[in-house]
């Protein structure tokens, strides 16, 4: 449905469905290796968390696999015993050895366990990536005014208060500063069909990003955004009409098309690193250009 993944007894990845075409393989692939040669090191000796992988199409993921090949190393979460087994798998990557712990992003008493067991490993956090989001299958399929009271309440509940929680309980452990990440789409800023109240909840993401920013910047820490264009993940498979979204990308962005996961990780890897030492509140769009277009 929207961004990431890991909520209360669902979960949900980005919006984002890039497609692949076999003409574009080879250029992918070389891209993929320019992406990553160009930011081994970065994040040497830096800590990271990350909120969100659920598969191995998950956004979150394609960060988390930048951030590593970059030299963080990354804890991570998993959202109940169903999705436990797939981040285990792709975890084991980094090794045997790397920490995930349990964290329903809808609790505060789970959120806070999960800390506690960060410091088990770690005093200190430099990297936060928040990939979460839900709504209800039904609220995006339908009008955003059949939206319910509970849909509402418990989209902004996951995909947006949880960016507040999280960034609370981190924060104290980014005793040196520190970036704070979060996935967003277009449709926190423009009517994006069925996208409903996601697009609502997405808005309050990117509002709360900018007050987190300014709470947090005596303290060196940073909070962005990224805006992924659609990209292939579990969660878009959610949303009504998002093949015809994809076309849209295609026929009208300036570079027709959207974006590969690779190039979301490395975006990812230059807003944690030190070249991105003065960005902070902002909304970073990685969309082919869509977001400028007028018509």
């Amino acid at each position: 449905m929207t961004t990431g993944t890991v909520s209360s007894k669902r979960a949900t990845t980005p919006i984002g469905v890039s497609q692949t075409r076999p003409h574009r393989a080879f250029a992918t692939n070389k891209m993929q290796v320019s992406s990553l040669s160009m930011t081994q090191g970065t994040l040497e000796g830096k800590v990271g968390v990350v909120f969100g992988v659920a598969n191995k199409r998950s956004i979150a993921w394609a960060i988390a696999q930048a951030w590593a090949t970059a030299g963080a190393r990354l804890i991570f979460n998993y959202q109940g015993e169903r999705l436990k087994e797939n981040v285990e798998e792709l975890t084991s990557t980094f090794g045997d050895k790397t920490p995930m712990f349990p964290c329903d992003v809808s609790s505060d008493a789970e959120i806070k366990t999960f800390f506690e067991k960060v410091r088990g490993e770690t005093d200190r956090v430099d990297l936060l990536l928040h990939s979460v989001a839900f709504a209800p299958k039904e609220a995006l399929e339908g009008d955003f005014v059949s939206t319910t009271r509970e849909a509402f309440r418990m989209a902004h509940d996951i995909s947006a208060y949880s960016l507040v929680a999280l960034t609370r309980e981190v924060a104290p452990m980014m005793s040196n500063g520190g970036s704070v990440l979060a996935m967003t789409y277009y449709g926190a800023e423009k009517v994006v069909p069925h996208y409903n109240v996601m697009g609502v909840a997405k808005a309050s993401l990117e509002a709360s990003t900018r007050y987190l920013a300014y709470d947090l910047g005596p303290k060196k820490i940073r909070v962005n955004c990224i805006s992924a264009g659609p990209v292939q993940t579990l969660a878009a498979r959610g949303i009504s009409g998002f093949s015809q979204m994809m076309k849209y990308y295609q026929e009208r962005a300036p570079l027709k098309r959207s974006c590969e996961p690779a190039e979301l990780g490395a975006t990812g890897v230059f807003l944690a690193s030190d070249a991105a030492a003065a960005i902070t509140g902002q909304v970073i769009y990685v969309d082919g250009g869509y977001q400028i277009m007028g018509m």
